[in-house]
């Protein structure tokens, strides 16, 4: 079981941004896709997920053997994928737990009550070092940065998807921070569920050891291998790859 991308084009308005991207991510592996500003990494992300911004001009996104190009969001995620975003937003009014219960209800053929559905939310945010308290806020509201990503690896505890793709989970976060939400997504690593880890930077390979690492440059991967492709990459930079030709 998997996550194809095959020869993927994309285009948002009339700038084409992916050029024929091609990854398979096995369901128990942990892939990192690397790439300086600019790359397509998060387009890459939204396009999976089914973001409305974004059209597929080429190609397709196969997940589990189903093509999910046409399907909407909701659907989607029905099958399996999710999505921890850069940037988190703001539902005032909405408290962690009311979310999450909307969420899993709507995911899981079993429906939680309040109860039980309080209970697991503890029970995953533990690790995560999140208080009770803090379920009870309203969803992302006036929260720091690495309150925000806490929330997001959360809400992938809870909901157990088959396909995780965390869009810069790093990004804002200091030193012990970056250490909890690490801790708290190698406790989800499982056979059964597949990670991609969308980054600038080794440091969070240095906590999260991936099985595979990719480097996106203008739109497409243009290199894949081990973590040791990552390490390679913290001494000489992306300049060094973006002057090398594509073929």
């Amino acid at each position: 079981m998997s996550l194809a991308i095959s020869n993927l084009h994309v285009s948002a308005g009339k700038v084409a941004i992916l050029h024929g991207l091609d990854l398979t991510v096995n369901k128990g592996e942990v892939h990192a896709i690397m790439g300086p500003n600019g790359s397509g990494k998060s387009t890459l992300a939204h396009v999976l997920m089914g973001h409305p911004s974004y059209a597929i001009t080429k190609g397709k996104i196969i997940l589990d053997g189903k093509i999910i190009n046409r399907l909407m969001p909701e659907k989607r995620a029905q099958l399996g994928l999710f999505l921890g975003f850069q940037y988190p937003i703001e539902i005032p009014g909405v408290s962690i737990t009311a979310f999450l219960r909307l969420a899993y209800n709507s995911l899981k053929k079993e429906k939680l009550t309040p109860i039980k559905l309080r209970r697991l939310v503890q029970e995953k945010a533990r690790p995560l070092h999140i208080k009770d308290d803090f379920i009870e806020r309203s969803l992302n509201e006036n929260f720091s940065g690495g309150e925000k990503k806490r929330n997001e690896i959360l809400q992938m505890g809870v909901l157990e998807p088959a396909y995780a793709i965390l869009d810069e989970t790093d990004s804002g976060l200091d030193i012990d921070s970056l250490g909890t939400v690490a801790s708290g997504i190698n406790a989800l690593r499982s056979a059964k569920r597949a990670i991609v880890l969308i980054t600038h930077y080794q440091r969070l390979l240095n906590f999260i050891k991936p099985d595979f690492v990719h480097i996106m440059l203008r739109g497409t991967i243009v290199r894949s291998g081990t973590f040791g492709l990552a390490k390679k990459l913290e001494k000489t930079g992306y300049a060094q790859l973006a002057e090398q030709k594509i073929s």
